[in-house]
């Protein structure tokens, strides 16, 4: 029985209408690394684990009350939009509740935004997504600018002038707000701009005009919008114009070289679903001035890098919401009784539990190895090629996965879950969030096929995944035998495109688990979803077999309480 019998209650307290029992205590008090075994061991395994002792160290910090409550506050109290000031300047100007700034402080003063680019050790990539998974467990809307900024820095890097006027401010530990110059700022943030009206993720359907200052040089001044700009308090944003070569890449700063406020216009704050500590809005430029970000009309070439990078970030958020959904659900499981029996004992329950936490260890796995990929792409092509491929195939499927775990969490809770007081609903509305950012599912799986058809490399570098997992079970071998002798891996049709995602999706986390030392789990997930008939809900696990394993793994584990 776990954390003690609750069932035993004061006779006396049954009709008292104050009297509380058989209520879990709120997830609060533990540490949000150690309760982690798929993040330790995959830190480990991948070449990170040299971030350990930060990492128990900012988990402590995460798992206080007080920290927790910070999320809570954030998106309880959203952003404001003043356009203007009460003597009728136009300021453009978002506020936001304290507690956003103290997450955004939080997560600026642990690297989370820079930590690859300042830092040479191995698996530094690794390292920061364990950060980055820790950190998003607390808010999911303060991880976009720091994400944004993050990814910049490849995309600034094709620009050296520009890298080096802007990268000391973007890598800076020091969180500054102020809405001043860069010049003026201990530290800066950086945003992005694609998606217009019209376009959406047809980004060359846009129509924002940028036009040369003069000819030769890399000022320009551009007229038009922007349907989505998230965190638009950011200190510049890397945007994309029609130039006269085609579809550019730009920077655009807050403020224009003269000292004044850029012509950057908020319109209005996007009423969104979730994420709601962060804000996101519509933008118009009206001769805003910008430079230029690598070459005219190489834009979606320049700008992908930061793009790659937010990728990566959407699967190391979704599998971080997982993995938070997944410690609600069995903490609560571990307190709460029905029928007699604590939820966590009753064979069903466990059922449901454990294939949830089947379902997050093998994001969790994946995502980080994915992580190393970007750790060695830049001197190894097998790398390389991978983190190409993989990127969109994990982005798919893990952002995918997330809503219907977070949904099947929040069940567990019942009505306790349904409520604004527990976290499940935040959890719920922000899970789709990262399915939609940086490409939809469908935009996902075309990339999957382009990169296939136009790189033979990349399939290659698959196969290659899948192969050293091998010859370690059957069922693996089988589904890895069917996906590679159709002679079509890579380049299915496009009516196809989910389905043969999907199945290298599924393949490539069976055999990262295969690969990870824990060879129960890796069976259990070999018969869950690799067989022909897996179930379509969770809760369909064949065999009792690993249950208590995977439960224990994964129920965080309270100081108090």
């Amino acid at each position: 029985m776990a954390n003690g019998d609750h069932r035993t209650v004061n006779k006396n307290l049954l009709h008292h209408p104050d009297s509380v029992f058989n209520q879990p205590p709120p997830l609060e008090e533990y540490n949000l690394f150690e309760s982690d075994c798929a993040l330790k061991e995959a830190v480990q395994r991948e070449g990170g684990g040299w971030i350990d002792a930060e990492a128990r160290e900012f988990g402590e910090l995460l798992g206080k009350p007080e920290t927790i409550h910070l999320g809570v506050l954030a998106n309880r109290v959203t952003p404001e939009l003043r356009t203007h000031d009460r003597y009728g300047n136009r300021i453009d100007e978002v506020e936001y509740h304290p507690a956003y700034h103290q997450l955004m402080r939080l997560g600026v003063e642990r690297r989370t935004h820079s930590l690859p680019w300042i830092d040479s050790r191995p698996g530094v990539h690794v390292a920061r997504a364990a950060l980055v998974m820790l950190r998003h467990q607390v808010d999911e809307g303060t991880s976009c600018p720091l994400t944004m900024t993050f990814a910049a820095i490849p995309s600034l890097r094709l620009q050296p002038e520009l890298a080096t006027e802007w990268e000391p401010l973007a890598l800076s530990s020091t969180y500054d707000p102020r809405p001043v110059r860069a010049a003026q700022k201990s530290g800066v943030l950086f945003g992005m701009g694609m998606t217009e009206r019209q376009g959406g993720s047809d980004v060359r359907a846009n129509t924002t005009l940028a036009e040369p200052v003069n000819k030769g040089g890399n000022e320009y001044i551009v007229t038009g919008h922007k349907w989505f700009c998230s965190a638009p308090m950011c200190d510049a944003f890397l945007v994309l114009a029609q130039a006269p070569a085609g579809l550019t890449c730009f920077l655009l700063p807050r403020w224009a070289p003269d000292g004044t406020r850029n012509a950057f216009h908020l319109l209005r704050l996007k009423d969104k679903l979730g994420n709601r500590s962060n804000a996101s809005s519509e933008v118009e430029f009206r001769r805003a001035s910008v430079r230029l970000v690598g070459e005219e009309g190489r834009g979606i070439a320049t700008i992908m890098e930061m793009v790659r990078h937010t990728r990566l970030d959407c699967v190391l958020g979704s599998a971080a919401s997982m993995r938070k959904a997944v410690a609600e659900a069995t903490h609560h499981a571990a307190y709460r009784s029905a029928f007699g029996r604590l939820l966590i004992d009753q064979p069903l329950m466990q059922n449901v539990l454990a294939d949830l936490c089947l379902e997050s260890e093998a994001a969790t796995t994946f995502a980080l190895r994915l992580a190393r990929a970007f750790d060695r792409a830049p001197e190894d092509a097998h790398e390389q090629k991978f983190a190409r491929v993989a990127t969109a195939i994990a982005k798919y499927w893990i952002t995918k996965r997330t809503p219907a775990v977070v949904a099947e969490a929040l069940e567990c809770l019942g009505g306790n879950g349904y409520v604004e007081e527990s976290p499940l609903p935040r959890l719920y509305r922000d899970a789709p969030l990262n399915s939609l950012w940086e490409g939809a599912g469908n935009v996902q799986c075309l990339d999957v096929l382009r990169a296939m058809q136009k790189d033979p490399g990349t399939v290659e570098a698959i196969r290659q995944e899948l192969s050293s997992a091998s010859s370690f079970n059957s069922i693996f071998d089988a589904f890895v035998e069917s996906l590679i002798s159709t002679k079509q891996i890579g380049f299915n049709e496009e009516f196809g495109a989910r389905w043969f995602v999907e199945r290298m999706a599924l393949a490539l986390q069976a055999a990262v688990l295969i690969r990870s030392g824990n060879p129960q789990i890796a069976d259990i997930f070999c018969h869950a979803r690799l067989t022909r008939n897996p179930g379509l809900t969770f809760g369909n696990l064949r065999s009792k077999q690993g249950v208590a394993l995977l439960l224990e793994r994964a129920r965080p584990k309270v100081q108090k309480g």
